[in-house]
């Protein structure tokens, strides 16, 4: 097991572990085809985010939203860059610790470091369920994981957890009697305070079984330029929500943080030495923490 461990992750540092390209033409066999489902007239997070990342499912109406948020972050999107990367290490973490099986909440577009394919990177047979309110993401992901019988896509509401959590598909991939990895990769903070985000976010671990991880990262208001991003996404989408460090931590409650805790993006478990002047890397913080075991 040492040296497996050791393997897979001399070759995330050296780079021989592929992982997604931003290489998108599986999703529309016809460009100008767009699914009746899918309404493009307004902007949805999920395809601004993709816009944002450089992928190519999304429109006009969510390239505009795209580029007026990154023109308020000063980063040209490296903040969302930095935020996937954080991603795949957290995912490679669970996995490396055992876990295999994951749910990732608000899982957004298919693009570069998705779940499925990191944590099966190292456990071929990890099951992923992804979870998303639109349906953009629900068809092409369904699309590009229709071979995959260990991974699928969930059309439903974070914000109705119960529903979600008794949905058969969720059920019938996901054994929450063992440790489940619940991915809450840049999600939270859409959700507003009126919502009872942190209510929300404690169903979700109270159905996690002892040894489970729960990863986040969500904007903090430590940097000036995501308060005025924030404004960018309630005036285009209608909801954002900056939160303070301390408001973040909160979401951790009764979880034991995994080294070296809550932090700025590049510097949770980073595979090269942090750049504290790296652009976008003080938008948001990173957590991974364990539901602790009997005792």
């Amino acid at each position: 097991m040492v040296t497996m461990v050791h393997d897979v992750l001399t070759h995330y540092a050296t780079g021989d572990l592929a992982v997604a390209d931003y290489d998108m033409t599986w999703a529309k066999a016809d460009p100008d085809h767009v699914p009746p489902e899918i309404d493009t007239t307004q902007p949805s997070v999920a395809r601004v985010y993709d816009a944002i990342l450089g992928g190519k499912d999304n429109f006009a109406v969510d390239r505009v939203v795209a580029a007026e948020a990154v023109a308020a972050m000063g980063d040209r999107g490296n903040g969302a860059r930095l935020n996937r990367a954080a991603l795949g290490r957290a995912v490679r973490y669970m996995a490396l610790q055992g876990v295999d099986q994951f749910l990732d909440l608000g899982s957004g577009l298919p693009t570069v470091q998705n779940t499925h394919q990191i944590a099966q990177t190292i456990n071929p047979a990890a099951r992923v369920v992804y979870v998303d309110n639109d349906p953009t993401v629900s068809l092409h992901g369904k699309a590009l994981l229709a071979d995959d019988a260990s991974t699928i896509v969930v059309l439903a509401d974070i914000r109705t957890p119960d529903a979600l959590l008794a949905a058969p598909e969720v059920r019938g991939m996901l054994d929450f009697g063992k440790p489940v990895g619940l991915i809450l990769n840049a999600v939270i903070h859409h959700l507003l305070d009126s919502e009872d985000p942190h209510g929300i976010v404690a169903r979700y671990k109270q159905e996690l079984a002892p040894g489970s991880y729960m990863q986040m990262t969500h904007f903090c208001d430590e940097s000036p330029e995501v308060r005025a991003s924030m404004d960018v996404l309630r005036r285009s989408l209608g909801r954002g929500q900056v939160r303070s460090r301390e408001e973040i931590a909160r979401f951790f409650d009764g979880l034991e943080m995994v080294q070296p805790g809550l932090v700025f993006l590049n510097e949770w478990q980073p595979d090269r030495l942090p750049n504290e002047s790296e652009l976008g890397s003080t938008l948001m913080l990173c957590g991974v923490g364990r539901k602790p075991l009997p005792t």
